[in-house]
């Protein structure tokens, strides 16, 4: 198994906090280091965080390309609605030759309606959006593997279009789509390298706890095997498609007890058993061994090999742990 590392909106959220989880998870065995993409921060549940500090993604990626030697560099995940497909993949490959090749891209159709109505920008619903999700993509792929370009679409024309330099990567970066729903799993079929499950946030443009609730560990394997199935109907290989899932809870315990404390704790919040806590997609409990047989186990039944951390509210030291004590283990 892989392991990334997503940093930006972190408690704290200074400059110096993100170049310290970019050196850890640079040096500490991380295969992908991330960053996310808003104007402004939700937190389940409880709305927008106007105290959360959010840099542009762009920015902090070049920084952390020129700063790091080893791991891969990305959004988790661009917005596709804020920028015009010639710019990210302009971006994109511009990052490629600052990594040495470590880019990739990582893009989704937008979903966090708040940040949309503030900066008064269009939010149409999720079935146009994900239409021009696709129909970016493919204008990117055009762009960073055709000379010259053109391609006239619902959303996106290209008339002979110039793009250089073209990445480092051939044929391209690698693609990481994030997202649920099955018009964005039909999406990911046709364009994705990497699919990041979460829950359903598209259609109601907030974190809703009841999606989340209903995104177990039923949900993600039930959605892997359907993209892979759609993938390989579109004439793809579905099996090279890699499953994520992001972690928001990672909390790591010096005793069995102490883990079933916390699970017990969080069931009520989503009405599940406290059992079935510790194998929700979004989180891991436990002493080590414990998370590293439950690592095992979601590879092995969900087909899932790449596991992402979310930095936000973990303490580097929590992090250092599990670059330690875990991640050398799975």
């Amino acid at each position: 198994m892989e392991f990334g590392l997503q940093i930006g909106g972190m408690s704290g959220g200074s400059i110096a906090s993100l170049r310290e989880m970019a050196t850890l998870a640079d040096t500490g065995g991380f295969r992908y280091l991330t960053v996310p993409d808003h104007f402004v921060l939700e937190q389940p549940g409880s709305g927008i965080d106007p105290s959360a500090p959010s840099y542009e993604a762009m920015t902090v990626l070049g920084a952390l390309a020129a700063s790091t030697t080893h791991v891969r560099v990305g959004g988790m995940v661009l917005c596709n609605m804020f920028r015009h497909p010639a710019l990210t993949a302009q971006a994109v490959s511009t990052l490629d030759h600052l990594s040495g090749g470590r880019a990739f891209l990582g893009i989704g159709a937008g979903w966090t309606r708040a940040e949309f109505d503030m900066m008064g920008l269009p939010f149409p619903a999720v079935t146009v959006r994900l239409r021009m999700l696709d129909e970016a993509l493919a204008a990117i792929k055009l762009l960073w593997t055709e000379e010259r370009a053109t391609m006239h679409g619902e959303y996106y024309t290209l008339t002979d279009a110039l793009s250089m330099p073209k990445p480092l990567q051939r044929p391209h970066p690698p693609i990481l789509l994030g997202g649920n729903g099955k018009g964005l799993l039909r999406v990911a079929a046709r364009h994705a390298d990497i699919l990041n499950m979460t829950a359903e946030i598209g259609r109601a443009g907030t974190i809703d706890l009841g999606e989340v609730a209903r995104f177990n560990e039923a949900a993600f394997v039930a959605k892997g095997e359907f993209v892979r199935n759609e993938a390989s109907a579109a004439g793809r290989d579905g099996a090279a498609i890699t499953l994520s899932s992001i972690i928001f809870m990672l909390m790591i315990t010096d005793s069995a007890e102490a883990g079933d404390a916390i699970a017990a704790g969080m069931a009520p919040m989503f009405g599940i058993d406290p059992a079935d806590a510790k194998r929700v997609p979004f989180a891991l409990i436990g002493t080590p061994d414990q998370i590293i047989a439950e690592l095992k186990r979601r590879e092995r039944e969900w087909g899932m090999t790449l596991t992402i951390l979310s930095g936000a509210r973990r303490d580097p030291a929590t992090i250092g742990r599990f670059a330690r004590e875990i991640l050398p283990h799975v």
